[in-house]
């Protein structure tokens, strides 16, 4: 199929391609939401048991998904020649308010494979460009499979309307020199263009952060996928062992002799079998041996042992698919964990978070050079060795990373300077930039208190000389 040659078609095309994928996005976001549809659940029981009881949802989509992103915090952005952070790429990252917005796309990534992040032009402030984090369910980019970029993208999106105004369908077209803004007046109507931006980038401003992207599939796979089945599976033996909890947990009192067309409710209305049955009481009609006398019995309990062994063995299978430690699904042993054994179950995890903040840290890269694009007009060389600061993934304690940033630093030649060492630590980006306006106003005034004692030291020997009798 050839690729569309005018806005027209690429807005077609575009629509056409997302509308396809829009479905399995949206399964996975209710499957996070945990939203989704009743699996492995016979018919007859959701006939029989209607609302009494409602299918229990056990979070592990969410647990996945959170344990990940929960450690993935973007902390700056550095060249490899400087000792610091870029500021004024920091200062844009605040003023887009992207502490949140990031942690957002990480999130919608993880879960529906990619996010999008967008940069335009601010007509108020052009030193500051405008970035959005953008959802796969509003946003779909054809990737040219030759060199990775983006040959165009299309977000779609609809203003909610109210009692003053109608709704609004909206779209934006991205393409490597302009910015296309369309309305149309209803969810089937044809898109008018309302504005553009004639930017001449060179390249569509719009990156894609995809997760777990292949080399023959740069559309990327959600961090659900292997989960949802045993996520489903432990979902019906936990709504089983809630309906034998309903009927067979407590001892089930039965009369033989009987049948439920001999028994009635408060209102005088025949009961069915099912509820004589929900009321703890099975009836069994007599035959000629029972002679017409009705004979209670009872029932032992049922143990719900097995429910509880099924769904341990999931969550390890889980947690190890995951590669969460045991502990995030419930499973504890008699004796708690020592710190040392909790850090070393999170070896995994910590990898897993690791080997996320390559590819993410790419697409702000890749986002930071547009940025400067957008301010200067030109591309900055330099920022082609760009490089995202982390956060530490790990959990170590606030004494564990001190005591080691310190030995680092300490050593009669110090493998690490200050400023690496403070970042080691944690501290912010605005955090080390004040500390270092102290210790420049803590040097200055040292230097000030050197150069008063030497003056005054040079004022008394000049003072005893002139005092020493002449020879």
């Amino acid at each position: 199929m050839a690729l569309p040659t005018d806005e027209q078609e690429w807005v077609t095309y575009l629509s056409q391609v997302h509308d396809h994928e829009l479905r399995e996005l949206k399964a996975l976001n209710d499957e996070y939401e945990l939203r989704s549809p009743r699996m492995y659940m016979h018919p007859e029981i959701f006939r029989e048991i209607g609302d009494r009881l409602q299918q229990v949802v056990i979070a592990w989509p969410m647990l996945v998904v959170d344990s990940l992103e929960e450690r993935l915090d973007v902390e700056g952005f550095r060249l490899p020649d400087d000792d610091t952070a870029d500021d004024d790429l920091w200062r844009v990252w605040q003023e887009n308010n992207l502490d949140e917005a990031s942690q957002l796309a990480h999130l919608d990534a993880l879960v529906m494979k990619r996010a999008y992040v967008v940069v335009g032009t601010n007509e108020d402030d052009p030193d500051t460009p405008l970035v959005t984090c953008e959802s796969p369910l509003e946003v779909y980019a054809d990737i040219d499979p030759r060199n990775r970029n983006v040959r165009a993208a299309l977000r779609r999106y609809q203003s909610a309307g109210s009692y003053a105004r109608e709704t609004e369908y909206l779209a934006t077209l991205y393409l490597p020199d302009k910015t296309i803004h369309y309305e149309r007046s209803g969810p089937s109507g044809q898109y008018d263009e309302v504005d553009r931006d004639q930017h001449n980038l060179g390249v569509a401003p719009v990156t894609p952060l995809v997760n777990r992207s292949r080399l023959a599939d740069w559309c990327g796979r959600s961090e659900l996928a292997p989960i949802l089945p045993l996520a489903h599976a432990a979902n019906k033996i936990a709504t089983d062992m809630m309906v034998g909890a309903e009927f067979v947990a407590l001892p089930l009192r039965g009369i033989f002799g009987i049948g439920p067309a001999d028994l009635e409710d408060e209102g005088g209305h025949r009961m069915t079998a099912l509820q004589a049955i929900l009321g703890r009481l099975l009836t069994i009609p007599g035959d000629d041996q029972t002679g017409g006398q009705a004979r209670e019995f009872e029932f032992t309990s049922a143990d719900l042992t097995n429910f509880h062994d099924t769904l341990n063995q999931l969550a390890r299978l889980a947690a190890s698919i995951a590669g969460l430690p045991a502990h995030y699904v419930g499973l504890n042993t008699e004796n708690p964990p020592s710190a040392d054994a909790i850090r070393s179950s999170e070896i995994r995890l910590i990898k897993r978070a690791e080997r996320k903040q390559r590819p993410f840290g790419g697409t702000w890269e890749r986002t930071n050079r547009i940025v400067r694009r957008f301010q200067t007009g030109e591309w900055d060389p330099a920022l082609r060795r760009l490089e995202t600061i982390w956060r530490d993934p790990s959990t170590p304690t606030v004494a564990q990373k001190a005591d080691a940033a310190v030995k680092l630093y300490n050593l009669p030649a110090p493998i690490v300077p200050l400023e690496m060492t403070r970042e080691k630590l944690g501290f912010t980006s605005a955090e080390r930039a004040r500390m270092r306006q102290e210790d420049a106003l803590a040097a200055a005034q040292q230097a000030a208190m050197f150069e008063a004692q030497t003056a005054a030291e040079q004022m008394g020997t000049a003072g005893g000389d002139a005092n020493q009798p002449a020879a």
